[in-house]
């Protein structure tokens, strides 16, 4: 926990407000309660009115709410308090400034409240990223994923699979330890643990064939906005977002570097990318954009391909949406594709239900369990050693067989941080909120 055993922090927005919320959590945390009120603590887990005084000139603070919580069942799993004060800017930073002057007492840093979560057991790391993902959710989609990750979904499919491949494991050992004994195995798996293993790798596999669904959701469907120079990218995606996201000239060229706008169309998070326009050019600046939007078009999910009434010298790339620009000018030329105006808003509800479309079936029903390229590496780690046990089985030593199993295991624990995770969880926990 470091050298300050007790920290506190501001739990709710800065600004002017109703309630804000103070957040105490550690051993101490009732001494400080007590040090504040200058009075016995209140019944555990019931606010009560106290008035909070600076304990060295005995100034009246603020007239708060107060609540204790006794430890291990709170969200760090250590003794905490809750000051609710009122919203005023002065109030807040007065409490907060009196906290920091108490000796053992010291501001939480990013995260810090669900570090101690974690590293007392309150969560598992998957549960963690649930939490983190719920924070950041901007559609409803995202916030339902969070939901199920937060909800312990893919730490319970994790653990049971763990505890089946514990038991594999342990017999295994027992056919290594004690092959001299009549009643244990010699095998390196018995068709029980055999059938166990494949049974979880399947399991695995079956998770892991989602088409990256999760991940995808965590980061939202790009669309990239394609064509030749004054095809009307820009254009669309100001009247996509709503707003002058991207500067619209008639001079080619506008648009050097890609401009990302995210959004939520039916739930679902939606990236649109205005790129450069593609044609030839001796302008350096200009082929690096071009060169950058092509990249973006090989990375995208979906590209529209703008079509101007004049057309088009180079063609749409596989798979694009060809979407065909500036009806409100002149009559779409040859080719089909959806017929749009910006500038009127001509054909725009099509074109949002296709890229809605697109999203639906790429990012499914949104019941994907894996949501973070971590997880994902873990868990194909963890099939790969089991692959390797099944298939080494009665073929390989049983010292090898026994291996591989074990880093199977531990593959598992490294997804609900169990194991190998310290690298990650700087990282993780310093794109929390203060406060949480």
């Amino acid at each position: 926990m470091g050298d300050v055993d007790t920290i506190f922090a501001p739990a709710s927005g800065f600004g002017r407000a109703a309630v804000a919320v103070v957040r105490i959590s550690g051993p101490r945390a009732v001494a400080v309660l007590e040090v504040l009120t200058r009075r016995p603590p209140p019944p555990p887990r019931r606010l009560s009115l106290r008035i909070l005084r600076d304990p060295g000139s005995g100034e009246v603070l603020d007239q708060a709410l107060v609540a204790w919580m006794p430890g291990p069942g709170t969200f760090t799993g250590e003794d905490s308090v809750e000051l609710q004060l009122h919203g005023g800017p002065a109030v807040r930073m007065a409490v907060l400034r009196t906290l920091g002057s108490i000796p053992g007492l010291a501001p939480a840093e990013p995260g810090a409240f669900t570090r101690r979560a974690f590293l007392n057991g309150r969560m598992d790391l998957t549960e963690v990223e649930g939490l983190a993902d719920l924070i950041d959710a901007e559609t409803e989609a995202q916030r339902r994923q969070a939901m199920r990750q937060l909800d312990g979904g893919l730490g319970r499919l994790v653990e049971g699979w763990r505890k089946a491949l514990l038991d594999v494991l342990a017999m295994t050992e027992a056919a290594l330890d004690f092959s001299d004994e009549g009643d244990v195995d010699d095998a390196a798996l018995s068709q029980a643990g055999l059938a166990a293993a494949r049974d979880v790798g399947r399991a695995i596999r079956a998770a892991l064939a989602d088409g990256r669904r999760g991940e995808r959701l965590r980061d939202g469907l790009t669309v990239v906005l394609a064509g030749a120079p004054n095809a009307g990218k820009s254009t669309l995606l100001n009247a996509l977002a709503k707003r002058d996201a991207a500067i619209v000239s008639s001079v080619p060229g506008t648009t050097r570097d890609a401009i990302e706008v995210r959004c939520d169309l039916g739930g679902l998070p939606v990236v649109l990318v205005d790129t450069a326009g593609l044609r030839e050019s001796a302008d350096s600046i200009e082929v690096e954009g071009i060169a950058r939007s092509r990249r973006r078009i090989a990375q995208a999910d979906l590209v529209l391909w703008l079509v101007p009434p004049e057309g088009s010298d180079e063609p749409a790339p596989a798979g694009a949406v060809v979407v065909r620009t500036k009806a409100d000018l002149a009559p779409s030329g040859p080719g089909g594709g959806l017929s749009i105006s910006a500038v009127t808003g001509q054909g725009l509800g099509a074109l949002l239900d296709a890229i809605e479309a697109a999203a639906q079936a790429a990012l499914g029903a949104g019941d994907a369990v894996v949501t973070r390229e971590r997880q994902r590496r873990a868990l194909e780690a963890c099939a790969d050693h089991l692959d390797r046990a099944i298939g080494g089985a009665g073929a390989l030593p049983a010292e090898l067989v026994a291996e591989d199993l074990r880093l199977a295991v531990r593959a598992l624990g490294v997804v609900a941080g169990r194991v190998g995770v310290e690298e990650v969880l700087d990282r993780l926990f310093a794109s929390f909120c203060i406060g949480k």
